[in-house]
């Protein structure tokens, strides 16, 4: 069954994590709205293989990245067309190129971060999109440079140079809320200075705003730091649980005060050691 909604509703950083953490296969595609203006309407369609992107196209008819290939001059668009209709059904065309000599290791990381991180990277703008994603779609062999990469580290990439964080504004974590890590060791991605600098903090007793005060960065700073690692699956929100002081034992104080000011009579003790000594 196809999961259907808005961004406006479920941001694409949280998208990408449900299909990272739930190990998805599909397609996952957006539809830009235009109320106004139908026809200028973008779609984008995005490929995952076990919760990592695999391809990405803005068309269905899988000649996005012969068409890559052919603008570089590297190979004629319909050469490495006539390569994707002759390689195997389970063989991305990139890997066949390789193959074949026609292509680089170097060439296919170029396409694929052309195709993949700078083309997904942008969509993190969007305010708002139509989505659908399919897991029964079968996977573009013909748009895959057989690359991939973990949807969570496409995620932290793209919030990295995100410039308008107007749509996500209401996802942020509260300045109130702390953060906690809800993996085992350190995180596997490579993190940047500042993420590690919260990464430090994520044990869920400290408030973003007290972190945002002892890194002396801006609490909208720290707050969408804190959305990076959430979102890709490092740590989670928490409410701040402040540590009730402990009740004063106020009878018990008294009593012990009571005790500590009685005076006790030296003939009262001598009395004592002779009743006890006479019942020996």
């Amino acid at each position: 069954m196809a999961v259907t909604g808005y961004l406006s509703e479920f941001s694409l950083a949280e998208l990408f994590n449900f299909l990272d953490q739930g190990n998805k296969t599909g397609l996952l595609s957006l539809c830009t709205l235009s109320d106004a203006q139908p026809e200028n309407r973008e779609n984008h369609y995005i490929w995952f293989n076990q919760g990592r992107i695999v391809a990405a196209a803005n068309r269905l008819d899988q000649h996005g990245l012969a068409y890559m290939i052919g603008q570089r001059g590297w190979l004629g668009e319909h050469t490495a067309l006539r390569v994707a209709q002759t390689c195997a059904a389970t063989t991305p065309i990139g890997l066949s190129l390789k193959t074949q000599g026609l292509l680089t290791v170097e060439q296919l990381k170029l396409l694929f971060y052309t195709q993949v991180m700078r083309q997904v990277c942008t969509l993190f703008a969007l305010k708002d999109a139509w989505f659908q994603f399919d897991g029964k779609a079968p996977l573009p062999f013909a748009e895959m440079t057989g690359l991939n990469s973990p949807a969570s580290e496409v995620t932290l990439a793209a919030l990295r140079v995100l410039k308008d964080w107007s749509a996500l504004t209401d996802k942020l974590p509260e300045p109130t809320s702390a953060v906690m890590s809800i993996i085992e060791g350190k995180p596997q991605q490579k993190l940047n200075q500042t993420e590690w600098q919260l990464w430090e903090f994520a044990n869920g007793t400290i408030a973003l705003q007290a972190i945002a005060q002892q890194l002396q960065l801006p609490l909208v700073k720290v707050q969408q730091i804190a959305f990076r690692l959430v979102t890709a699956g490092l740590v989670e929100e928490v409410p701040l649980v402040t540590a009730m002081p402990a009740a004063k034992p106020q009878v018990l104080a008294v009593e012990t005060a009571e005790i500590e000011t009685t005076t006790v009579s030296h003939s009262f003790l001598h009395h004592l050691v002779g009743f006890l000594k006479g019942k020996v």
